[in-house]
């Protein structure tokens, strides 16, 4: 089973981290709306061993969307893929659709609408970002592949499979 997902666009950017400041002041940060670059990154999260793969992308069509379909076929050559996806309309063209047909070994397995939570690279979405993104200033789209590619790369070397706890609220008990 393999989770897909796009995450973007991204824009090269100030991304803020968490910092110290002084109790009662305000973290002082001079406004930095991007608009330098944009990227799309493609995600495919395996839950079973924790690996995860990214393919970073101007733009989200559908020939991009098959490039990375070709790249998750490439990484996990053997076995049936069952592929969980959102409902994306780059998901159902008929491209894909072909490309599924060429590909006997792959499945594609579609989420309810309006049911991210059921996709489990969304959390892993978030510890990319911190690992990728906070804290850091990109002045071009290079920088921010280069910076995806990295945080990728460090939770491979470090990863393990996905447990997913359920989260509780001290309000409520």
């Amino acid at each position: 089973m393999i989770c897909i997902d796009e995450l973007g666009p991204l824009t090269a950017k100030t991304y803020l981290g968490k910092g110290w400041f002084p109790v009662g002041k305000p973290l002082r940060v001079s406004p930095d709306y991007g608009r330098r670059a944009f990227l799309w990154v493609f995600g495919a999260f395996e839950p079973k061993t924790g690996k995860a793969l990214t393919h970073c992308s101007h733009r989200r069509r559908s020939q991009d969307f098959l490039a990375f379909l070709d790249k998750i076929v490439q990484t996990w050559p053997h076995g049936e893929l069952v592929f969980i996806l959102d409902n994306l309309r780059v998901h159902r063209t008929m491209d894909v659709q072909l490309w599924a047909l060429a590909h006997q070994r792959v499945r594609f397995l579609f989420q309810p609408t309006y049911a991210p939570w059921l996709n489990l690279i969304e959390p892993w979405w978030k510890t990319l970002r911190s690992l990728a993104l906070a804290g850091r200033r990109f002045e071009d789209a290079e920088a921010l592949r280069s910076s995806i590619c990295q945080g990728t790369d460090y939770w491979n070397d470090h990863c393990q499979p996905y447990v997913w706890r359920k989260s509780y609220n001290s309000n409520y008990l």
